[in-house]
């Protein structure tokens, strides 16, 4: 393509996004007045679309599949892109899970007598247009818009070129659930170009667009970061500690760490690093190294540990801010719970960290003073998920500290905004 083509396909794109943040702020306006019941029918008339559309759904996944094939994919990502009947299953339950999940919008809180005679609280509103980018799973297409409509958001997603005809049908989907409820077809509206503009495009409309949540690897995620020009809720890294401290019960400790780094290995909240306190470690050291090498984990260590686990290997400098996503597992041992904080404060993410310590005192401390969206004691990182956590579903995890921090269901989707109730009050 020639560079004055480019420029015209990139002003192309550009216009076309500029029409879709249009339509998305005007149907935001119509979202946020939607009541429960109409958006709870919406959901079900998705569901009930997904449903009737399986042949289609299908039929355009198999022409996913087969580009994907042919364009050398790999086989992570063929999974991934897949969308099995079961999977389709998955997609309609979540629709009639989120259905069912309590409406934040609207919710008053706080709210009080001033001695004016005024009644001041804060009130529950959308965000207004949010703004998806998100790669390969097009499942993540209903998992995203369903979430949106729930919180009374207009919602633009970008999926990823892989799956397009996959995301197209699952779009035709929504459209119609949309019409059938009586909401705007806007309200959710998927890019149905594969030029790499359209992100730059989506990502630097303040005027159209409240905020960005990217959703794939490390360089979608920088990139979003970096260029963006509106409000942005991510994680970059998942690299997640659990600490054994020298007061833990140690078969709790071991079923912990265990389970944290070997439940899942592609996860962001899978364990990356284990601390051990240096009064523990010859104890269970050996028993978790046996458990991890017979799950085909590769274990790196510090000098210490090394002396422990004889065929374990040296860990360099990078292992300690690694996140994996693999069976590799990088150990230190460390002198006490401050040892293990200080690491934590310099290779942390942010994300999770968790303590296995029968000391009532030193969880309190550890709760106080780690530094990250989820904090844990006695329990698995695995743990932290939106659905665990009770919010029904997740947009995706922030380890931002400024509006949403952690898993980020329908709360997280939305703001508030004071409110002030009075009756011919003037100010004296």
């Amino acid at each position: 393509m020639t560079s004055s083509a480019a420029n015209t396909s990139e002003q192309s794109t550009q216009a076309r996004l500029e029409e879709m943040g249009r339509a998305a702020r005007e149907a935001s306006r119509r979202m946020a007045r939607a009541d429960t019941a109409t958006k709870n029918r919406a959901l079900h008339a998705i569901a009930e679309q997904l449903d009737a559309r399986r042949d289609q759904i299908a039929e355009a996944n198999d022409r996913d599949m087969k580009a994907g094939r042919d364009n050398g994919l790999d086989a992570a990502l063929l999974d991934r892109l897949e969308l099995t009947g079961e999977r389709i299953d998955g997609m309609i339950d979540g629709l009639h899970q989120i259905a069912e999940l309590a409406d934040p919008v609207g919710e008053v809180d706080d709210l009080k007598y001033r001695p004016s005679g005024i009644q001041v609280g804060k009130m529950r509103v959308p965000l207004g247009v949010v703004g998806i980018i998100y790669e390969s799973r097009p499942n993540v297409t209903i998992d995203a818009a369903s979430l949106c409509l729930k919180s009374g958001n207009a919602t633009i997603l970008r999926g990823g070129s892989e799956a397009l005809h996959s995301n197209g049908a699952i779009a035709a989907c929504i459209a119609a659930g949309l019409a059938e409820a009586g909401l705007p077809e806007t309200a959710v509206q998927v890019v149905d170009t594969t030029d790499r503009a359209a992100v730059g495009a989506l990502i630097s409309m303040p005027e159209y667009v409240d905020v960005i949540v990217p959703r794939g690897g490390p360089s979608l995620i920088e990139r979003v970061s970096r260029d963006a020009r509106v409000p942005v809720i991510k994680h970059l890294h998942g690299v997640c500690h659990v600490y054994i401290d020298d007061r833990a019960d140690l078969q709790k400790a071991f079923d912990i760490a265990l389970n944290a780094k070997t439940h899942r290995y592609g996860v962001c909240n899978a364990m990356e690093s284990l601390l051990v306190a240096e009064g523990v470690a010859g104890d269970i050291l050996p028993k978790l190294a046996q458990a991890y090498r017979e799950k085909g984990v590769e274990l790196r260590g510090c000098e210490r540990t090394r002396k422990i686990l004889e065929d374990c290997n040296p860990a360099a400098e990078a292992d300690w801010s690694e996140e994996y996503l693999a069976p590799v597992l990088s150990i230190r041992i460390v002198g006490d719970m401050d040892a293990a904080m200080d690491h934590i404060a310099r290779y942390g993410s942010g994300h999770t960290e968790a303590i296995v310590t029968g000391d009532y005192s030193r969880a309190r401390r550890f709760l106080a003073e780690v530094d990250s969206s989820s904090v844990m004691v006695n329990a698995s990182t695995r743990f932290a998920d939106g659905f665990e956590y009770g919010l029904g579903a997740e947009i995706g995890i922030s380890t931002d500290k400024i509006h949403a921090r952690g898993p980020v269901g329908l709360e997280g989707l939305t703001s508030q905004k004071w409110i002030v109730l009075g009756d011919g009050h003037v100010r004296q």
